[in-house]
């Protein structure tokens, strides 16, 4: 039995729908839990309904034109369906949008400032318990706090967002394609970065393109097809399905059958990529 301070700390979404506009369905019957201390990732191909999962989940969706039409989302007690994004904050939920969104016009300094703007009164102790947190995973963006973000490297801005979202001091953090354009060693640094923020207690919810560093990074993978769950496992055992193995690492000849729960093993479909 889920301990009391668990079921505190824990995002559960159970059968989700997602729809955009009158017509178009991108997520149906999507129910997951990302339970605490964990990283939980999501694989799938473009307009699979990945992105779509975490801006229900932070409660930007009707940005989007998307709204919830079935089904709940709760991180804790906090129901989070139907919620704007300062909502999702004040409960401990943060996301790092896909593609950095960082305020090109504003300097490192200013865009960190920016992160937890809806939290209320922060005292000056806080801001710069938070600016440390970051400066010390980053180090790079302590030495440029006086720079635009717009001049940084597409790395540097990764770094930038993901701190951002630290001053909050999330409970829960939704990722989308922090590794998206970034050279091989920004990526091996993205990665253990996401290692030390989960160490340091908080949860991930990560939607990434490079599955090999996704599976190496979770406890448990889910994998969406045309917005729906179609596999659903421990990070590990997914790793070694046929399906996960063939579609995602680029091993064509693989050979052990799968391990995890499985309800479909086709191949995902779905070629757009803004709905995803």
């Amino acid at each position: 039995m889920p301990r009391a301070s668990d079921e505190a700390s824990t995002l559960r979404v159970e059968n989700l729908d997602v729809t955009y506009g009158r017509a178009v369905s991108a997520l149906r019957s999507v129910s997951l839990d990302v339970p605490p201390g964990s990283v939980v990732t999501l694989l799938g191909a473009n307009g699979a309904g990945k992105t779509t999962l975490l801006r229900a989940v932070s409660g930007t969706l009707r940005l989007h034109r998307g709204a919830v039409t079935a089904g709940a989302i709760r991180y804790g007690e906090t129901v989070l369906d139907g919620q704007d994004p300062v909502a999702a904050v004040r409960a401990g939920v943060v996301q790092v949008p896909e593609g950095r969104r960082v305020f090109a016009a504003l300097t490192v300094d200013e865009n960190l400032r920016s992160g937890g703007l809806g939290l209320g009164r922060r005292t000056p102790e806080r801001i710069k318990e938070g600016r440390e947190r970051v400066f010390t995973l980053f180090p790079r963006l302590a030495e440029r706090t006086r720079q635009q973000a717009g001049l940084l490297s597409g790395g540097e801005q990764q770094m930038l967002a993901i701190g951002r979202a630290l001053m909050a001091a999330p409970k829960l953090l939704l990722l989308d394609e922090p590794s998206l354009g970034l050279a091989p060693q920004m990526v091996e640094r993205i990665a253990e970065v996401v290692r030390e923020i989960n160490a340091q207690g908080t949860s991930v919810l990560l939607v990434e393109q490079n599955a090999g560093m996704a599976l190496a990074l979770a406890d448990h993978a889910h994998v969406l097809e045309v917005g729906e769950v179609r596999l659903s496992g421990p990070a590990a055992e997914l790793a070694r399905t046929d399906a996960v193995r063939r579609l995602y690492l680029g091993e064509a000849d693989a050979t052990e059958g799968a391990t995890g729960h499985a309800t479909d093993e086709t191949a995902p479909g779905g070629p757009e990529r803004g709905a995803a």
